[in-house]
């Protein structure tokens, strides 16, 4: 028994408790030092990392440039989550949680910040009101299943992905416990795309794109090393719909975007304008 964790009466935090990201991890809000933050020419500006939750919000701002929404524009900045950016004064200022990603409308009389992407996929699509139905029950469900991906990522990432790729000492219990959430989430995507092309049915909307990132990733293998841990091509219905959204030309562009690892060619860590694409492998 000797193995056994027993937790103290008081937990205190230990510095160095090993893990990636054990040097941004931290039991205390707030900003670590001082830094401004860089502001572009267009109205909206976006603060973030090419990560699942980042990789939503480029690619709404595309999709919206592509039907020609040119008040869609933006400047996106690159914070670096391992470097730490996501404490400076000038993030936490806009973002008291710390996290990406972070948005700053300027195109109204008072500009207006909004964080955590659910919330700034819901505003830009009420803004430009597209990929989001004016019909009651078409918009009730994709704020159901938006809220679904919320909630649920985190299982996901948080859960599976530390215990199964980053955590310095595989656990058998947490593996097991988060696979088998996370094998759950997927069937239930499967069955619902069994009977609708998108999440909730015929139209493509802020329910896919919130989504896709991180489930769509992970069927294709693009997460965590872990799609045949997973057995993930078993989810034909959902590997369906991962690779129609995977082939659209805005989610081609808007994944590239504040991307800081892999191919060279896929890596667009700053965007400024349409152009700044050209030469990447999309």
């Amino acid at each position: 028994m000797s193995n056994v964790y027993i937790p103290p009466q008081i937990w205190k935090h230990e510095e160095k408790n090993g893990g990636k990201f054990a040097n941004i991890n931290r039991p205390i809000s707030g900003h670590t030092h001082d830094k401004k933050l860089a502001v572009g020419k267009h109205p909206i500006q976006l603060y973030s990392l090419g990560t699942p939750n980042g990789v939503k919000i480029t690619i709404l701002l595309e999709e919206l440039l592509a039907l020609g929404l040119e008040s869609a524009e933006y400047d996106a900045h690159l914070i670096n989550i391992q470097d730490g950016d996501q404490f400076s004064s000038g993030f936490v200022k806009i973002n008291p949680n710390s996290k990406i990603p972070a948005l700053v409308d300027r195109s109204i009389e008072k500009e207006i910040t909004i964080f955590e992407s659910g919330a700034i996929l819901l505003y830009l699509a009420e803004k430009f009101n597209s990929f989001i139905s004016s019909d009651f029950e078409t918009r009730t469900k994709t704020l159901s299943w938006l809220f679904w991906q919320v909630g649920s990522a985190p299982y996901v990432g948080g859960g599976f992905g530390h215990f199964y790729n980053y955590a310095p000492t595989k656990i058998k219990y947490c593996i097991d416990r988060f696979s088998m959430e996370t094998k759950r989430q997927l069937d239930l995507l499967d069955k619902q795309l069994a009977n609708n092309t998108y999440i909730t049915g015929d139209d493509y909307n802020i329910a896919d794109i919130a989504i896709w990132p991180w489930y769509g990733a992970l069927v294709k293998g693009r997460l965590y090393n872990a799609a045949e841990f997973l057995n993930s091509s078993s989810y034909k219905h959902l590997n369906r719909w991962a690779d129609l959204i995977d082939q659209r030309p805005a989610v081609k562009r808007g994944r590239l975007v504040n991307r800081i690892w892999g191919d060279e060619n896929q890596q667009l860590k700053e965007r400024h304008q349409s152009s700044d694409f050209d030469g990447l492998k999309l």
